[in-house]
């Protein structure tokens, strides 16, 4: 479905949107324009990867006119320019609104507009049962695409959504924190041990990309079943497989943190369907005349449980040391460790 197609990734310099690009670099696309505010990151992509394929646009999601001037002939577009940080946006809410809400608009008005045939957003696990302005923004964010999902023709522009959870030594993850203070012989600071976490690789957070782009419908949300650990776990999994002997400080939680996460709220769960490794959340297709809508009442929703990092499959520490073996970025860290 992407052969001699053009893609666009808002925010494609940041982790996940480069890990976007690196996987569609080598298929049959014709072209990938990569659009974000970082000139400097847009320079050293272009350096490093010298292809032709490569597209770069500055522009920031926040004005219309950039969005736009990078969406001529766009067949599809992955939009994951977020500001993302929780403990920063608790500080500056309005920013995370501005970015994540009003700018995630400007992308559905401007892929409306062109005539872009599908347009991905990408959401957050901390998105579901939102209690910090990162995940209000992000929940914010999925209303946007949804509602707009439903106010324009899915054979022109089809409108969705993918949701996941924490993407292992992502930028301003906890794993790189954890290796450079093993590096440099300082303890290993832990928020809460008992705090549990999704746990994904870029790569398997792409795949979730791809599947969306191939099965998803107008207005569903997207989810990928993910394994959890413990905090304490993982840095205790990191510190053996650096033969280390730094000790875990525990420091208490920051700024807008969850003790676990949830992928699906009860409510989701309830019309979710099951693709295997996925979720779907169908969005919910009634207009505001509910009379014509009357259902008898559902006894699903009392007894139905959120998907959440608490109870799904919990991974021990051999686990978790696999797990963490399958990312580049750990082998690499690894490999001038043990010089």
């Amino acid at each position: 479905m992407f052969e001699n197609k053009t893609l666009l990734i808002t925010g494609g310099t940041g982790s996940f949107g480069h890990a976007v690009m690196k996987r569609f670099l080598d298929t049959d696309i014709k072209e990938i324009r990569i659009f974000s505010r970082a000139e400097k990151k847009q320079d050293d992509m272009r350096k490093l990867y010298k292809n032709d394929k490569l597209k770069f646009y500055i522009g920031d999601v926040r004005d219309l006119a950039s969005v736009k001037n990078a969406m001529h002939d766009v067949d599809y577009v992955f939009h994951a320019a977020a500001l993302k940080q929780v403990p920063s946006c608790e500080f500056f809410p309005l920013e995370a609104v501005k970015t994540n809400v009003l700018g995630t608009d400007n992308v559905l008005t401007g892929a409306i507009e062109m005539g872009i045939k599908k347009v991905i957003c990408l959401s957050t696990d901390k998105a579901a049962y939102p209690i910090n302005a990162m995940g209000i923004s992000k929940a914010m964010m999925e209303k946007v695409f949804v509602a707009k999902a439903n106010t324009v023709d899915p054979t022109s522009t089809l409108i969705c959504g993918t949701r996941y959870g924490n993407v292992m030594a992502s930028r301003g993850s906890v794993i790189p924190l954890f290796i450079e203070q093993i590096k440099a012989g300082q303890p290993l600071t832990v928020t809460d041990p008992e705090m549990t976490r999704f746990l994904m690789s870029l790569e398997e957070a792409v795949e979730l990309v791809i599947f969306a782009f191939q099965n998803a419908q107008a207005g569903d949300i997207m989810v990928q079943k993910s394994p959890a650990s413990t905090v304490g776990d993982l840095a205790q999994a990191i510190i053996e497989l650096f033969n280390a002997e730094n000790e875990i400080k525990v420091i208490g939680t920051r700024h807008g943190e969850k003790l676990y996460e949830t992928l699906l709220t009860k409510e989701e769960n309830v019309v979710a369907k099951d693709m295997g490794d996925f979720y779907r959340v169908p969005a919910d297709k009634r207009d505001l005349n509910y009379d014509k809508y009357f259902v008898d009442g559902d006894q699903k929703l009392s007894s139905e449980e959120e998907y959440n990092s608490h109870n799904t499959e919990r991974l021990n520490i051999e686990q978790i040391k696999a797990k963490l073996l399958e990312l580049d970025y750990v082998r690499e860290q690894l490999e001038s460790w043990n010089r």
